[in-house]
């Protein structure tokens, strides 16, 4: 939970962090993008160490790290330190998240067990994505921004106490080699890639990041090969033909891929466009987070009743089903927006339970951990693609329906065009008439962009599970 909600809870914090620490532009997009670029780009490499060196010992060393790290951030004096804290977040990050789920399929041998286990953990993932706004509007109405990490402080000391006694240790019988030139491969494609999907998904198309993500593919090509060739290889890339693995990684992908961008556009829409104040922009999506957590539990008898197959179509539908509500939201209505995101939640809930499960039960034993540092590194894809592509999508629709305002110089139409709050600001420096037409102007083009947005992720949700159903058809539960 403390990782899905530190992907999520900086978003309202921005505008603090800027007023105390001043940051350039530059150095602001990496406070908020250096946590994601350092978790992705070792993730892979951390879950192999765990099973070579013992996935308690690393949780352990991550949580010290986590902690230490979050303090640094809550006091941070500049937006140097903060960058560092940031970067520091993550590489713990990396260690936390492959330990957890490799720890639940060595502590629950037992189907029915590890599937509930995995429910709980699950659940937790779920219910922490939709709980970062939730958390972060509550702590930024009464406190200031370095609660949002200090809050973790806690949490991980208790961690630090309570592991030795409750968790076994496990390391791999045959661990994979920790190959160096692997790992570097790793983060080579992992940082270029997560860094041009999220620069092309603030900037629109430009050469940097488009070259960014095609040097991500390549080095993704050669760690492939490079581990095909490998007798013992750091990740078994071959893990990829079990269908239940492989079908568990893509969805993992793809849910986070419209849910992030749910989140995205809708937060938005409750403080912009309805001025809502942050707290009760985050208590409006809290249904959601109830509903993400109910269905992850709810997940494992639905599966023993419809089948694996079953229960992963009808979760992608029901996501399918909350962005079609999201394509008839009214201009001024949080309550349609409430259900919609409900709807996405409760069919992410159904879904990841079983993912997540399918990629830990799938595989053998000794590669629990480098498989779920795969499976957690969809999260991670999926989360920063779908900011870059349904991003987009929300800005290009925006962009195309602000049309020019009566009384609106062209140099503030084209910043009201870049971005809903580039439109509020250009609006505080014209006459009221004017402003008023443009901030109105503004907030229609916005919500029209909401429902092209959402009809698009309702329509890739569709075809997702379509092809769940079709590459799972005669298959039963993992």
């Amino acid at each position: 939970m403390l990782i899905s909600v530190d992907m999520t809870v900086l978003g309202f914090a921005v505008p603090h962090l800027s007023e105390d620490l001043a940051p350039t532009s530059v150095q602001l997009l990496w406070i908020v993008d250096v946590y994601s670029f350092v978790l992705a780009a070792l993730l892979v490499t951390m879950g192999a160490l765990g099973d070579r060196v013992g996935r308690r010992n690393l949780l352990m060393l991550g949580a010290a790290g986590f902690g230490a790290a979050s303090l640094a951030a809550a006091f941070a004096p500049s937006a140097e330190v903060m960058i560092a804290a940031r970067a520091l977040l993550g590489l713990a990050g990396s260690t936390l998240m492959p330990s957890t789920l490799a720890l639940i399929r060595n502590i629950f041998r037992d189907n029915v067990q590890r599937k509930f286990a995995i429910a709980v953990w699950s659940s937790a993932l779920a219910g922490g994505s939709a709980l970062g706004p939730v958390l972060g509007g509550t702590l930024l109405e009464f406190f200031w921004w370095g609660s949002l990490f200090l809050i973790n402080v806690p949490v991980t000391a208790l961690i630090l106490v309570l592991t030795p006694f409750l968790v076994r240790e496990y390391r791999a019988t045959h661990p994979a080699s920790i190959d160096a030139v692997s790992a570097l491969l790793v983060a080579a494609a992992m940082f270029p890639a997560v860094y041009g999907v999220k620069k092309l998904a603030e900037h629109g198309p430009a050469l940097l990041p488009v070259v960014s993500v095609a040097t991500g593919v390549l080095f993704g090509y050669v760690f492939v090969r490079r581990q095909l060739r490998s007798e013992n290889p750091m990740l078994d890339v071959r893990l990829f033909t079990i269908r239940a693995f492989s079908v568990g990684v893509w969805l993992n992908l793809i849910t986070l891929f419209t849910m992030i961008a749910a989140l995205f556009f809708l937060t938005q829409f409750l403080q912009i466009v309805l001025g809502i104040s942050p707290l009760w922009s985050g208590l409006a999506l809290l249904p959601g987070l109830t509903l993400a957590i109910a269905a992850s539990l709810l997940a494992v008898g639905a599966a023993a009743r419809v089948g694996f197959r079953g229960t992963l179509t009808a979760g992608l539908a029901l996501m399918a089903v909350g962005f079609m509500v999201l394509t008839q939201l009214p201009q001024g209505s949080a309550a349609v927006a409430a259900v919609g995101f409900a709807f996405i939640c409760f069919g992410m809930g159904l879904t990841q339970t079983l993912t997540n499960d399918a990629v830990v039960g799938s595989v053998p034993e000794q590669r629990a951990g480098a498989a779920s540092a795969v499976s957690e590194t969809g999260y991670e894809l999926g989360a920063a693609l779908g900011i870059a592509i349904l991003g987009s999508v929300l800005w290009a629709s925006y962009s195309s329906k602000l049309h020019d305002v009566p009384g609106v110089p062209g140099g503030a139409m084209e910043s009201a065009r870049d971005t809903l709050g580039g439109a509020v600001q250009a609006a505080e420096s014209l006459a009221p008439d004017a402003a008023n037409g443009l901030v109105s102007a503004a907030h229609i083009a916005f919500v029209d962009a909401i429902h092209v947005t959402s009809a698009v992720a309702a329509g890739i949700l569709v075809l997702a599970a379509v092809h769940t159903a079709w590459t799972l058809r005669g298959s039963t539960t993992v």
